[in-house]
């Protein structure tokens, strides 16, 4: 069985959660608080020495880090990876597009804004700078979903899992998302999908 190394509030640790339970593979979740240094313990960096969640044990002593590594991983041979020469390219240019767009924009307001006290004040001048890139970064999507429902072929896939994690929290950090609705849209075919869960779903509480 995976061990994942996961922080509960991640969006990068949710694209795994939610991957692993659309999947319905088994797992044990060890909850790391980045915030309170559980990723740069000694035991931790022995683990991943880039002191980042998510982090997958996928056997007894070998780890695998990066979320969107992960997700091509845990999804291999499933629906959720495609097969296609082209469509599996096109996956990963918007999972790239996702780590250096989208993430480095949303993600940050996302963390700074929601996860630490005092984090508005704390990054006054990055926040204008987030707020015009991740803008940006929305718009890209907004244009290709304007006229396809999923970002690679016609059907639900890793790429969308990924820009999904931070797009669906914008909100929570200052971005208006009334200007895109082709994106709003995706979003909610996105958590109508089988076997969604939310962000702060925990699989234990679905075991019980």
């Amino acid at each position: 069985m995976y061990t994942l190394y996961s922080m509960q509030r991640s969006g990068n640790s949710y694209k795994v959660r939610l991957a692993l339970a659309q999947l319905a593979i088994p797992y044990r979740k060890v909850e790391i608080d980045i915030l309170q240094g559980e990723s740069r313990t000694p035991e931790f960096l022995a683990m991943n020495p880039s002191g980042h969640v998510p982090l997958l044990e996928v056997e007894p002593g070998r780890y695998l880090a990066e979320s969107n590594a992960i997700l091509w991983y845990v999804a291999g041979g499933t629906t959720l990876a495609p097969d296609d020469r082209i469509e599996r390219a096109q996956a990963m240019q918007w999972m790239f597009f996702e780590q250096h767009s989208l993430e480095p924009n949303i993600g940050a307001a996302y963390f700074w804004l929601n996860l630490i006290k005092g984090g508005r004040d704390l990054q006054t001048h990055a926040l204008e700078d987030w707020m015009e890139q991740g803008y940006a970064a929305l718009g890209v999507m907004e244009k290709h979903l304007s006229v396809h429902s999923f970002f690679v072929g016609k059907r639900y896939s890793i790429a969308d899992i990924a820009l999904y994690a931070y797009s669906h929290l914008a909100h929570l950090c200052d971005f208006d998302l009334a200007v895109f609705p082709a994106t709003r849209a995706w979003l909610a075919r996105i958590a109508a999908e089988p076997g969604h869960v939310p962000i702060d779903w925990q699989p234990e509480a679905a075991l019980a």
